[in-house]
């Protein structure tokens, strides 16, 4: 009985798998054929350079200011030391607000990239959706984002079907 009940689980355990497909995608590859994704990401690389640039300057302004303070120190009376040190550290506390503001977490970077990119992200992956529900696969994984996935036979690629989905040649 114990025999029969173990060959049974095997049968059904192995047509289990043998029933599910599997494939997967290369995100990077698709994005990268896709115009507007080039459009988009230009655009906010463009923004990110701007953005830095002008942290950047802020900080050498602040750099600027701390060596002047560091050389003209022993000169100045308590009074305006005070000012300078208050000052100095407004300048930084603003620097980093600014730095925290662009590329925080909740940062114009982060909103800008979900306004210009995530609604391409979600074209690809609705087509990609279409692909899989018409080959009936089970598991559709993204070459580009599993940083685990160690092997993938090009047989199972179906990247070049998503594109053909987007319309994209």
């Amino acid at each position: 009985m114990k025999n029969l009940l173990i060959l049974a689980l095997f049968i059904f355990g192995t047509s289990f798998a043998f029933s599910q497909k599997y494939g997967y995608i290369d995100s990077d590859y698709i994005l990268n054929k896709m115009p507007d994704y080039s459009e988009a990401k230009t655009k906010l690389d463009k923004l990110a350079e701007r953005w830095t640039k002008e942290i950047e300057e802020r900080m050498e302004l602040v750099t600027r200011k701390k060596a002047d303070y560091a050389r003209e120190e022993v000169l100045l009376p308590d009074e305006e030391k005070t000012n300078r040190l208050t000052e100095l550290t407004r300048l930084e506390t603003e620097t980093l607000e600014m730095q925290k503001l662009r590329f925080g977490v909740k940062g114009d970077y982060f909103s800008k990239r979900q306004e210009l990119i995530k609604p391409i992200q979600d074209k690809v992956y609705d087509a990609m959706q279409k692909v899989a529900s018409k080959r009936n696969y089970s598991f559709v994984f993204d070459k580009a984002n599993q940083s685990n996935l160690v092997y993938a036979d090009s047989k199972y690629d179906l990247s070049d079907e998503v594109l053909k989905e987007l319309d994209i040649k």
